[in-house]
């Protein structure tokens, strides 16, 4: 049941924190973003958890390659086949069936560090082993 609870709060953290970039991006999100978002962190949760010694940039490759499979796979369902319009990369440089692009793959890439960064306190959080913000305090406070 414990590992039940950290699934459900890992879930609700992803699809908080997606929606909430989407909303500071493009000043709106969708229900099935929200989900999305919650699906792309359980699973980079799940690999950071199992490879903390992965350097940083396999990570981000790692989470770049989800994330942007995932929305790949989703605005297939939403957008090709559903026609609900959740978002369209048509008019971007090689976008793939206009639900992705390079521009959007990489900057996935590049948040996919702050996830893991996150997925990395979250998880010592939940086990009771230090508190999230304590790798940073760290840095700041050799």
């Amino acid at each position: 049941m414990k590992r039940a609870g950290e699934s459900a709060a890992v879930f609700a953290i992803g699809c908080v924190g997606y929606g909430a970039i989407e909303v500071l991006w493009r000043g709106y999100t969708h229900w099935t973003m929200v989900l999305t978002g919650g699906t792309c962190f359980s699973i980079l949760y799940a690999v950071n958890g199992r490879h903390p010694a992965m350097p940083l940039w396999k990570k981000c490759l790692v989470g770049d390659a989800v994330i942007t499979g995932i929305e790949f796979c989703v605005g297939c369902v939403v957008n090709r086949w559903l026609h609900w319009g959740v978002w369209d990369y048509s008019q971007l440089a090689g976008n793939l069936l206009g639900q992705i692009c390079p521009l959007y793959s990489f900057l996935w890439y590049l948040l996919s560090a702050p996830i893991a960064w996150l997925a990395a306190g979250l998880r010592r959080k939940i086990k009771g082993q230090q508190g999230l913000l304590q790798p940073l305090r760290r840095l700041l406070h050799p």
